[in-house]
């Protein structure tokens, strides 16, 4: 227990700790670690306490120290808690604790190189039927690899960022030629984010066995899209412009550590079984080297939650995005950000997007102040929430992901 003055059933209790970058009035941005309401300056207690890491603290993202690797995350995490629990330790760290209310959040990395995929197979499904109503709503391909686009890492903004309405070329089937102006389905994607750390070779891949050791933490992340743009552009390359004016991740990195009680077995694998690179190995919890994740979501529209997406039904694990996404050699380094695609459950109210919520705008969705929408309309707010169960009982919280729509900048091109 904390000597802090917690309720058990904090989100933001000992057995969460995430980490964030903050800053207070006239002060510089720097890491911090949150503890209930309150906000740790670790570089401050760090350098009090005479350790020399302080310093990669001490700077305006995580990457310095997401580039130490999994050995140094561990004992950090280790001290930390001696630091929050031990009431010998309290007098020292106590005056480097600052309210919450008094610090604003940033950016927590500074995103390397960026990934989103397509893991969910009821989104999948779903969006198939939609775009392919005559065909098999997933691809050949589907279930034999972990799907993905590289995204624009410089769009990546943090929680509470406003969202200007992108404008770009769109062709409805109905017409002959494409126009540009706004987008007129503005869509949101309720996604996990995951933070990597540690780097690789070019050339030597990185197994699911291995993944741990480069999978830091876990963010909410809002992949914001543009339907109308999507759908012209994307034969043949796949997502670009209409997915690439902005991605929003939650500020607070929750780490891999404090979700070990929420690791759960994949729905599985097994027709088609995965190629052995991507297909894991046994663990003592049951859950595999290429676990899932019990982490249930809210998706709050102007104040009414429209959906539950439940990440515990995503088809394919973090570990086994990573090694696929390594398994032609390529790197990782310190900051790459990789994003599961759009939680969607089996069910209507668990469907993680507005194209799915609406069925391609043809079931408009109720809100509580009585209006309608099938797509975003400007001032319209989005909020993304989720928790994950901790260990003896207790809650993670992940936080929230919020942004609001604001009009388009560019109306003609």
């Amino acid at each position: 227990m904390t000597w802090l003055d917690l309720p058990a059933d904090h989100p933001f209790g000992i057995t969460n700790l995430p980490y964030g970058v903050f800053s207070t009035a006239g002060s510089s941005p720097r890491v911090g670690v949150r503890i209930g309401d309150l906000v740790l300056d670790l570089a401050a207690a760090a350098e009090q306490a005479g350790m020399e890491s302080y310093a990669v603290w001490a700077q305006g993202s995580l990457n310095p120290f997401l580039a130490l690797g999994r050995p140094a995350w561990t004992s950090a995490r280790e001290w930390l808690v001696e630091q929050l629990t031990n009431p010998a330790q309290r007098d020292a760290v106590e005056p480097h604790l600052v309210p919450l209310a008094d610090v604003t959040m940033h950016l927590p990395v500074e995103v390397a190189d960026y990934v989103d995929f397509y893991a969910s197979e009821h989104h999948a499904t779903n969006v198939g039927r939609l775009f392919r109503p005559d065909s098999e709503p997933l691809t050949p391909n589907w279930k034999h690899l972990p799907i993905g686009y590289h995204g624009r890492s410089g769009t990546v903004v943090v929680s509470g960022t406003d969202i200007v309405r992108p404008s770009g070329q769109r062709k409805a089937p109905t017409e002959s030629e494409p126009s540009f102006g706004p987008s007129v389905r503005l869509d949101i994607e309720a996604e996990l984010g995951f933070v990597v750390g540690g780097s690789s070779e070019l050339g030597s891949p990185v197994s699911v066995a291995d993944s741990d050791e480069h999978l830091f933490g876990v963010v909410l992340l809002n992949d914001w899209s543009a339907r109308d743009l999507q759908a012209w552009e994307y034969v043949p390359l796949g997502p670009f412009l209409g997915k690439s004016f902005a991605t929003s991740i939650s500020p607070w990195v929750v780490t891999t550590d404090a979700l070990r009680a929420a690791r759960v077995p994949l729905p599985w694998q097994t027709d088609p079984a995965p190629l052995p690179y991507l297909a894991g190995e046994a663990t003592d919890d049951g859950a595999g080297t290429a676990y899932g994740l019990d982490i249930t979501y809210e998706v709050d529209w102007n104040g009414t939650v429209v959906s539950r997406p439940p990440y515990a039904s995503m088809y394919w694990s973090p570990a086994q995005m990573l090694a696929h996404m390594t398994v032609n050699g390529a790197t990782v380094r310190p900051g790459d950000l990789f994003g599961s695609g759009t939680i969607s459950g089996p069910e209507k109210d668990q469907r993680g997007s507005f194209l799915e919520l609406s069925w391609g705008g043809k079931e408009p969705v109720a809100l509580d102040d009585g209006s309608e929408r099938t797509f975003l309309e400007d001032g319209d707010t989005v909020v993304l929430r989720a928790t994950a169960p901790g260990p003896d009982g207790t809650v993670i919280g992940l936080g929230e992901c919020t942004g609001t729509i604001r009009p388009a900048r560019t109306q003609t091109p």
